[in-house]
């Protein structure tokens, strides 16, 4: 995560990776871009709270359960973490929605699960949100081609440049490279899902 500006924004602008999210009720730009992974951006309107996160797995890959590792790389964990940071800034969880983006099929090696990757993170996302009541507002999933979003987190608007050309091939070699690290860093062992809270 790194925090800059670009001409055409008058806004600060903080740039999330994998495994990264971000929250705030600054009037603050967050992007990320998107090939096999997914983000999603929530926003209370009455609040003015917005958050984003980015994630590459939602659980299970291979024969380790991913989805019990404490770190927002993993999609339930991603959605926990940014919903209790949300709050803590003042966000109500009955007030929140969302919005859903990537899930590309920019995967092309055989051999990891990777052609399940996008449809998995897409399922996940839907289904986490109709599960905790949180309705979509709007969403751009699928197909073949990366996305760069930039998400208004005072408005909850999103703009949205699809990838194409030779930065396809950077996105895709950068998810081979992370799912590699994140096979070979995952550390043993069964890990306890922590009680992150909800609202009463």
């Amino acid at each position: 995560m790194f925090k800059h500006s670009i001409s055409q924004f008058e806004q600060e602008l903080i740039t999330i990776h994998p495994g990264e999210f971000f929250a705030t009720r600054d009037d603050t730009i967050i992007s990320t871009v998107l090939g096999s992974c997914v983000a999603v951006g929530l926003f209370d309107a009455e609040a003015r709270i917005g958050g984003l996160n980015h994630f590459m797995l939602p659980g299970e890959f291979g024969k380790v359960d991913l989805i019990r590792s404490p770190n927002a790389k993993y999609g339930m964990f991603a959605m926990e973490l940014l919903i209790n940071d949300m709050m803590k800034l003042g966000a109500r969880k009955c007030s929140l929605t969302a919005k859903v983006f990537g899930g590309g099929s920019v995967l092309r090696f055989v051999g990891g699960g990777g052609s399940k990757i996008p449809g998995n993170n897409i399922d996940f996302a839907f289904e986490y949100l109709k599960k905790e009541g949180i309705p979509i507002m709007a969403s751009d999933v699928g197909g073949s081609e990366p996305r760069k979003i930039f998400f208004f987190a005072q408005s909850g608007k999103v703009l949205l440049k699809r990838i194409a050309g030779t930065q396809v091939d950077l996105v895709e070699r950068e998810e081979e490279r992370y799912i590699a690290g994140l096979q070979k860093h995952e550390p043993e062992g069964e890990v306890t899902l922590f009680d992150v809270g909800r609202e009463h």
